[in-house]
């Protein structure tokens, strides 16, 4: 089988025993605490530098909870922006 779907037979073992164990092979929730911002939040952060790009953190993170319900933490406009790269 793995040969004809040109995939490990470790990935086809574990999809049958996670089909048998829970009846579903859809991925499961992780345990931990959730990331901050999620992958929409980060696009409209982006979003948001790119359209003016002088603005500061706490302008952008009062932005986004006007404009997409979006909530925002100055500090995590901070961390998330040097994180996608924009440092300044």
């Amino acid at each position: 089988m793995s040969l004809l779907l040109n995939i490990p037979q470790s990935t086809i073992s574990g999809i049958i025993t996670k089909w048998k164990q829970l009846g579903t092979t859809a991925t499961q929730p992780r345990s931990g605490r959730p990331c901050k911002m999620t992958e929409w939040g980060q696009r409209m952060l982006k979003r948001t530098v790119r359209r003016s790009c002088q603005l500061s953190a706490e302008s952008i993170a009062k932005d986004l909870q006007t404009s997409c319900g979006l909530q925002i933490s100055t500090t995590t406009v901070h961390r998330e922006l040097h994180v996608m790269g924009f440092h300044g």
